[in-house]
């Protein structure tokens, strides 16, 4: 039964490889693109399969432990899966926004064309998304880590655009530094730890350690950077709004709710399950970490605020939502810790719902700055207001899922010995959410209210399709209802962190 595990990586993949191979001979054979019937099909296999991978995954996940080893990279490092705690909930979340933005892509992909390459390597991802989550140690998780960027570059650059080119190739630079910062730090935690096999509380050896603290924190520090990239940490943050306005909104969707929580993923495994929090708890790497995460929101809100162009507006929102969960992390406090598990389920549902809104925009009528959204409520309610729920969960207004994450952010700040940063940390998410509402309401309001300029102007009713607007509403609701009804997620992430704390 444990071989199971492998059946939501590898069905992906092999799937999502058939369709690119079959795209490639099509190029080939400079065949006609697919005609209706022949999207018809490609979207049917391409849903079948995600779906029956993710339920395969989500019921696996659920089902109670599960470990497999696949082969021995080495005499002692396996390429080894289990299933946690922390995994449960990632490859839940990772599963249904998933199917959900592949629903949406049907209509929207029209619009961008080449389907078959989007979806394989869609499917692709998936499946590597899936090993990763998955992983049972740090040089499995290392290495689905680096496969996650090679096969997630593709979607960034899908309209093959020369600025499409230049954002995947910045992504793909800066990926590639942070996972090799992260590489450097598992040569010398391999030397001096029990096991690289992820373990509550973490698996130093402290007799090999003692004498070699400040070798061992530096290189900790290097992962933290590292794994910080796929983040959107400072100093390596800048792919995120290179990135977003050239991809496809299903792709930035997925990158921004998704994508990023990976590198949240890789700094939780290291942090928790590896290093151990006593080990870092009180030390300059500590100090170092709170400090650029508390930079990194206040200066990714600051950017978003004055940002024009809608999709990179929300690219810099991500920038400084992300590190709302990274400072929480840093806080080395069980309540802290459970505001960040919150806040990354909480992002991934509210993120890409505003990112299929602009996909909608874009879409529809082809409006990609924020000044040419004004009087769009007119034209698309039901789209505007599932923008504006989602806006309200991000900034926190109650009874938003939004809400509830930084309310246990900032009280596991003001709990946790962190010395001063017990209130600069809630003072800067308090400007960082004035900020968030600042860049973001205002689409809502000259959305519904022109004003007098506009009054003369004629509407048009421009709803987009219900395969668009149906996964719309339903991750807005989602952003909404999480926050009404948030005690078992609170309990189950409360357990976590007290589990590794």
């Amino acid at each position: 039964m444990s071989g199971l595990i492998l059946l939501p990586i590898c069905l992906p993949i092999i799937a999502g490889i058939i369709m690119l191979i079959s795209s490639a001979a099509s190029k080939w054979r400079k065949a006609p693109d697919l005609n209706a019937e022949g999207l018809k099909k490609l979207h049917i296999m391409a849903i079948l399969v995600l779906a029956a991978s993710a339920v395969v995954a989500v019921v696996l996940a659920w089902s109670g432990d599960v470990s497999f080893t696949l082969f021995y990279l080495m005499k002692d490092i396996p390429i080894y899966f289990h299933v946690d705690d922390i995994g449960r909930i990632f490859i839940t979340v990772i599963s249904i926004i998933w199917v959900v933005i592949c629903i949406y892509s049907f209509v929207y992909m029209k619009h961008e064309g080449e389907e078959r390459r989007f979806f394989g390597f869609y499917l692709v991802v998936y499946g590597v998304l899936a090993a990763l989550v998955f992983s049972g140690n740090l040089v499995t998780m290392y290495l689905f880590y680096e496969m996650m960027t090679l096969t997630s570059m593709p979607l960034v650059l899908h309209n093959g655009s020369r600025e499409a080119i230049m954002a995947a190739l910045k992504y793909l630079f800066y990926s590639m530094c942070g996972a090799y910062l992260g590489l450097f730090g598992i040569f010398f935690l391999y030397k001096y730890c029990t096991s690289l096999t992820f373990t509550p509380g973490g698996t130093l050896d402290m007799a090999l350690v003692s004498g070699n603290q400040g070798l061992l924190l530096a290189s900790v520090f290097a992962m933290l950077i590292g794994f910080g990239v796929k983040a959107g940490m400072l100093p390596l943050h800048a792919w995120l709004p290179t990135a977003h306005p050239v991809a496809p909104s299903p792709a930035s969707a997925a990158l921004s709710g998704i994508i990023v929580k990976c590198g949240v993923l890789a700094v939780i495994r290291t942090v928790y399950y590896i290093v151990g929090a006593d080990f870092i708890r009180g030390t300059w790497v500590q100090t170092a970490w709170m400090v650029l995460t508390l930079m990194t929101v206040f200066m990714g809100s600051m950017l978003a605020f004055r940002e024009p162009v809608f999709k990179k507006r929300l690219a810099y929102s991500t920038v400084s939502q992300v590190s709302y969960i990274l400072f929480g992390l840093s806080a080395l406090s069980p309540t802290a810790m459970t505001g960040s598990l919150l806040h990354v389920v909480f992002h991934a549902f509210i993120k890409c719902t505003l990112f299929l809104t602009a996909g909608i925009f874009i879409f529809q009528c082809g409006k990609t700055r924020v000044e040419e959204l004004v009087g769009i409520g007119k034209e698309m309610p039901k789209t505007l207001w599932c923008y504006t729920f989602a806006s309200l969960a991000l900034i926190g207004i109650p009874p938003t899922s939004g809400f509830i994450s930084k309310w246990y952010l900032a009280q596991g700040a003001l709990e946790a010995n962190i010395g001063a940063f017990r209130w600069i940390g809630p003072v800067v998410l308090l400007i960082s959410a004035l900020l968030t509402a600042g860049y973001l309401l205002p689409v809502t309001m000259k959305g519904f209210f022109p004003g007098k300029d506009a009054a003369q102007t004629e509407w048009k009713k421009q709803e987009p399709p219900y395969l668009m607007l149906l996964p719309l509403v339903f991750l807005a609701l989602m952003a909404v209802l999480l926050g009404v009804f948030p005690n078992p997620l609170i309990r189950y992430f409360s357990q976590i962190a007290a589990t590794v704390l």
